[in-house]
């Protein structure tokens, strides 16, 4: 067995024993040892092969898989720009703390500097944004018989050690690793067969066992001051909070009694206890920048959100004392009541369909046990605005670093894993960016049930309710904002071999009332020109 081949062989026997069940796989020469060791154990039933010929998109499907799993992903690549291309998602994984894989292939070290083809310095391209880099080193063997013994403890040592730092079970911090195997020639299998592999543990297990370590940071917190929580994305679930109003974002789970975004400027909190991370609520960001909030920040790794610098302690959990007094609970619940109700007041009213009318219609055609992935820009924050997180409903979305990167198919994994109905809400900005994630080869897994919905308003509708918006700068705003694209989606989707409809907000309603299998799209023509007036309604009238 020559090295290369040995080598690839192990590395991919250690990852389906240390709990690899998912791996992305993009096509290339130099990669072609982990290709074969790939396919062959897809089919042995040790862990499940998606091809994908762009790496870009590879690397957000792995996203979709690790995070709807919550296990490592590897996406497998050749060298040179192959690597580069998992940038965005190399990012995304780094804030979100998804357990992401960079196994890349690369040329034997001694052809760096040399003028050599498709040879680029890749060992440390991601820098800090990854949780560890970790290289072999080229598989070779004096042993005239070709063993690889002497070899075999280092090679699975080392698969550990990426997986481990992928999971963070050291530091509490998962996030991506860059795993680097440089490969010599030859990169094809031996024709001679018969050649046995250097054996992991006899039962099966991970070469070196990790243990997730604990961290227990308790913080005292007196919940007699009027207090607000607020939920952000990958926050856990905080029973010790449940008496206490609660701003959650739609990936983050509802801790008590729920407060809507909107209500905050009417409300004099002084007291703010942040879970997880908040990304999206201007209202959210002025209460926790307020020099006579008290905050309070619960996470559970070595980060903790602080942008105004007003984070007073951290903790992992806290122990509380006291209890908020019955009228702040009432206030708070009095104000939520009549913010929703504005809300779903003005949509009924307003004459034309925009993406909060699309996110009502999604939203509350919600059933238990379904997965909804919403895109970044509108459509997380109309899902905020018109609908609290529902029981029952799994909520996922890259707020990493809220990139519409990647997103078409970090649905399609997300929805490879989930056993029911996934439903992506997504702009049509967002849906072009990665439209590439609706190839999937013949024969590729494929989404059982996967419905991605489209409001599409020709543009970049976020735009209009940011300061870019203002009537001022109409004369510049819809080129080098609006962006307006005037795609065919259905065609696009034809391309792709992607059924299409295009249906208004009730048509959509029927739509996902019903039952569908496979990838479908469903489009909806929205209208941006009218948000920013919308908004200001609403707000106004909340407020009066």
């Amino acid at each position: 067995m020559n090295p290369s081949t040995a080598q690839a062989q192990v590395v991919v026997d250690e990852l389906a024993r240390g709990g690899v069940r998912d791996v992305v796989l993009c096509p290339g020469s130099r990669n072609a040892p982990l290709a074969f060791a790939l396919q062959a154990a897809d089919a042995a039933g040790r862990l499940r092969l998606h091809m994908r010929i762009d790496e870009r998109t590879a690397g957000f499907l792995a996203i979709g898989l690790a995070i709807a799993s919550g296990c490592p992903v590897p996406v497998v690549m050749t060298s040179g720009t192959a690597v580069a291309n998992l940038g965005p998602a190399v990012l995304e994984a780094n804030y979100a703390r998804v357990p992401l894989i960079v196994l890349s292939a690369n040329r034997p070290y001694e052809m760096l500097g040399t003028g050599a083809n498709q040879t680029v310095e890749q060992l440390g391209l991601f820098g800090s944004q990854v949780r560890a880099t970790i290289s072999l080193g080229l598989a070779e063997t004096d042993d005239p018989s070709g063993g690889y013994d002497q070899h075999n403890s280092v090679w699975r040592s080392a698969v550990c050690r990426v997986l481990a730092a992928a999971r963070g079970t050291r530091s509490g911090n998962a996030g991506p690793v860059h795993f680097d195997i440089p490969l010599r020639e030859p990169l094809v299998p031996d024709l001679a067969k018969g050649e046995s592999l250097p054996q992991g543990r006899p039962d099966g297990s991970a070469w070196t066992a990790t243990r997730y370590a604990t961290l227990d940071v308790p913080l005292d917190i007196d919940l007699t001051p009027d207090t607000v929580v607020i939920s952000g994305h990958g926050a856990g679930l905080r029973p010790e909070l449940a008496q206490l109003p609660t701003v959650a974002e739609p990936t983050a789970p509802m801790h008590g009694p729920a407060l809507h975004p909107l209500a905050l400027p009417l409300l004099k909190p002084r007291q703010a206890i942040i879970t997880g991370r908040p990304t999206l609520h201007r209202q959210v960001s002025k209460v926790l920048a307020d020099p006579d909030v008290t905050v309070f920040a619960l996470t559970t790794g070595p980060r903790w959100p602080d942008v105004s610098g007003n984070v007073v302690g951290t903790g992992t959990r806290a122990v509380t004392s006291g209890r908020p007094r019955p009228e702040w609970l009432a206030h708070c619940r009095d104000l939520d009541a009549k913010a929703s109700e504005v809300v779903r007041d003005e949509l009924a009213g307003h004459p034309k369909p925009t993406g909060l009318h699309v996110a009502a219609v999604v939203m509350d055609a919600l059933r238990e046990g379904d997965q909804l992935l919403l895109g970044a820009s509108n459509p997380v924050r109309d899902a905020a605005l018109v609908s609290s997180p529902r029981p029952g409903v799994r909520v996922l979305s890259n707020r990493g670093v809220a990139g519409i990167d990647g997103t078409v198919s970090t649905a399609v994994g997300a929805a490879l894993h989930h056993p029911g109905r996934t439903i992506a809400l997504i702009g049509d900005l967002t849906f072009l960016h990665d439209a590439a994630g609706l190839l999937i080869g013949r024969g590729e897994p494929r989404p059982a049930d996967l419905t991605i919905v489209v409001a599409n308003d020709d543009g970049g509708g976020i735009f209009e309710l940011l300061e870019q918006g203002d009537p001022h700068y109409a004369g510049v705003f819809e080129r080098v904002f609006g962006t307006p694209h005037g795609m065919d989606l259905a065609a696009l989707c034809a391309a792709y071999r992607i059924p299409h409809q295009q249906v208004t907000p009730e048509k959509l309603a029927v739509e996902l009332g019903g039952n569908a299998h496979g990838i479908r799209v469903l489009e909806v023509v929205t209208e941006r020109s009218s948000l920013r007036e919308l908004h200001a309604t609403v707000r106004a009238k909340i407020q009066s």
